[in-house]
């Protein structure tokens, strides 16, 4: 039901706009934002024609995001398929990116779906400034653990969180409610982000190589931890390696290495255990259903994943 209502959400007249969305549609990766979005308007109260509207919206949303993301760091792959830019350049691709935002956008306002239009607005507006603080913080490479903290929130968890607010939202439910389902999600967002990190340090086939985010000078949670206690020369060197030699598979390798032995990986692993623990408590202050039970499932699945 949800893949016709996206279907139908993304189709355009514009031929070559409407090639590009059924590649879209067909490479799509787990849904795991829908996926919040019908648990917790099941958890609230049940489904309704409303709560398709936001799954779709957020999924729109979602997909805007990764065409615009792909562009920003000249990324040509993703989850094996190529790339929106790689296949029709990078102006096309920022179109598309503008076509699905105005396209969710368009979803809520046809439908006066007011309050979805709030939460996903604010979303967008947390989204790009979170863009930018790290694109900021990266240049000179001082990003503190709160400073990183805050990046991620407004990156990624900022979408979990309104999947869950919305989905809550379509229900009728009242907005202390939906507030409640929107801490959740962030919660559950910032775990399913330092797992992300944690799974480039790691070994097998996440989906991209590893040390992607040290080759991206992206300062993660294990390496920020094991920069911050090691001594000023290996601080120095790593860091030197991470701005100069990023590219050197060899140098990249001495990075994974470094934040391996220097506690980085079980210091990551802790936090996200408490972040986890932090939502399913406020998860088990909700109405106790057999959605809550699943939505338990999708939050150990988000910190447990292998890709």
């Amino acid at each position: 039901m949800f893949e016709v209502k996206f279907r139908e959400a993304v189709k355009s007249k514009t031929p070559l706009l409407d090639t590009i969305m059924r590649y879209i549609v067909k490479r799509k990766g787990k849904q795991i934002r829908p996926m919040f979005v019908f648990l917790s308007a099941k958890i609230a109260s049940g489904i309704t024609d409303k709560t398709y509207r936001a799954a779709s919206l957020i999924e729109l949303l979602h997909t805007a995001t990764l065409v615009h993301d792909d562009v920003v760091d000249d990324s040509y792959e993703r989850r094996g398929f190529f790339s929106i830019n790689a296949l029709w350049k990078n102006k096309i691709a920022v179109l598309v990116g503008d076509y699905l935002l105005a396209k969710g956008l368009l979803l809520a306002v046809n439908n006066e779906d007011f309050d979805l239009l709030k939460i996903v607005s604010d979303t967008v507006r947390e989204m790009s400034e979170g863009e930018l603080l790290q694109i900021e913080k990266t240049r000179r490479l001082d990003i503190k653990e709160d400073i990183y903290y805050e990046i991620i929130r407004q990156k990624t968890a900022t979408l979990i969180s309104s999947a869950c607010a919305c989905g809550a939202a379509s229900t009728g439910t009242s907005k202390e409610v939906v507030n409640q389902f929107k801490l959740f999600g962030e919660k559950v967002g910032i775990a399913f982000q330092i797992k992300d990190d944690l799974l480039d340090f790691g070994s097998g086939d996440i989906g991209k190589p590893r040390g992607i985010d040290i080759k991206e000078k992206k300062m993660t949670l294990p390496l920020i931890y094991a920069l911050n206690n090691s001594s000023s020369s290996d601080r120095r060197q790593m860091i030197n390696i991470v701005k100069n030699h990023s590219k050197d598979v060899n140098e990249v390798a001495k990075v994974l290495k470094f934040v391996n032995q220097s506690g980085g990986i079980e210091y990551a692993v802790n936090k996200m255990n408490e972040y986890r623990s932090d939502a399913l408590k406020i998860l088990h202050s909700l109405p106790a259903n057999s959605a809550a039970q699943s939505m338990e499932q999708l939050v150990l699945f988000t910190t447990e994943r292998k890709k």
